[in-house]
């Protein structure tokens, strides 16, 4: 196998290549390093990658017409995992060109370079549990209607899933598709609400809650996401006759909601401090709540997440600790 990876040198697409090249993969890693949040640490990210033979980086603007057929030859990859994407739901709302240029028209030019992959066995991509909009019941469930986006960086992630479906209905490419709940942990990204609070409550600084008493997320482990990845990988969907769409999506999440101040007092209680508090009202683009049924995950591919934000905060509060010296 020869395993094209996207946004290689982001949270989950490091920690991917990692696990591949443990279990003696080849790996292409692809990414632009752009400075959405800090370069330096999208590097150090690298670096961990690095002592690996098998594996070659190339810096590549998926957005750029030709970008990656000049820096990886399609007929070299059996397997693509597409994480490359610009994150953020609230971002999304102040630049909102970021996410059609990553998210549209990068994600078409990886789907024209699958088209002309004559190896490739399968291509597997993220979405996000974004795509099922602002909902307060659940568990959410892969059949549920998407059709109501509360912002641009859903409403790409839903293009997405509908760009995959006609390349995998018109070429036969085999897709899946995954809609992730929060994934956190160590090696993070600096944007996310963890990584926030446990910066500021280690400085002393207010932290900001937005909408305190109706947020609730479900958290996801980094090491239960890898785990299912590289079996996910391994299996294509397969097809019973030649009217049938080679393209399946699953949730991965935890499928147990946590509220937002039960994050707090894990942060808190980990950092040994309690927090300076900002209550501030929800914000555009935020959902209520997010919930993942991940009972066809686990049917597939026995996916069984373990990891509680009990003992995930913990382990990401010892590693930002590590990696600032603090």
């Amino acid at each position: 196998m020869t395993i094209l990876v996207t946004g290689a040198a982001g949270f989950i697409g490091h920690n991917l290549c990692l696990a591949l090249l443990e279990r003696g993969e080849q790996v292409v890693g692809v990414d632009s390093l752009n400075d959405y949040y800090d370069p330096a640490l999208k590097r150090a990210r690298l670096e961990r990658l690095a002592g690996f033979e098998q594996f070659r980086f190339a810096q590549v603007d998926l957005a750029d017409d030709g970008a990656l057929e000049r820096a990886v030859s399609p007929d070299a990859i059996t397997h693509i995992v597409n994480l490359a994407a610009q994150a953020g739901v609230r971002y999304s709302i102040e630049n909102p060109r970021a996410y059609v240029r990553s998210n549209l028209s990068g994600y078409a030019n990886v789907l024209e370079f699958a088209r002309a992959a004559k190896n490739l066995k399968h291509l597997v991509y993220a979405s996000s549990s974004s795509v099922y909009g602002d909902r307060s019941d659940g568990p959410f469930r892969e059949s549920d209607p998407v059709i109501k986006p509360v912002s641009l960086y859903s409403a790409t992630k839903i293009s997405g899933e509908a760009l995959s479906e006609s390349y995998a209905h018109l070429y036969g490419i085999p897709m899946t598709g995954l809609r992730f709940f929060t994934v956190y942990g160590a090696w993070g990204r600096p944007d996310m609400a963890y990584w926030i609070f446990t910066e500021k409550i280690l400085k002393g600084e207010t932290i900001d809650i937005f909408a305190a008493g109706e947020m609730s997320r479900d958290f996801t482990y980094i090491d239960d996401i890898i785990t299912a990845l590289g079996q996910i990988v391994d299996t294509p969907p397969q097809t019973i006759n030649e009217k049938d769409v080679p393209h399946e999506i699953y949730n991965l999440g935890n499928s147990a909601p946590t509220p937002l101040m039960d994050l707090v007092h894990a942060v808190e209680k980990t950092c040994g401090r309690e927090a300076k508090k900002n209550f501030m009202p929800k914000q555009m683009g935020d959902v209520s709540k997010t919930f993942a049924d991940i009972s066809k995950a686990k049917t597939a591919f026995n996916y069984n997440p373990k990891t509680t934000i009990e003992q995930g905060i913990p382990v990401f509060v010892d590693w930002y600790r590590d990696f600032y010296n603090i």
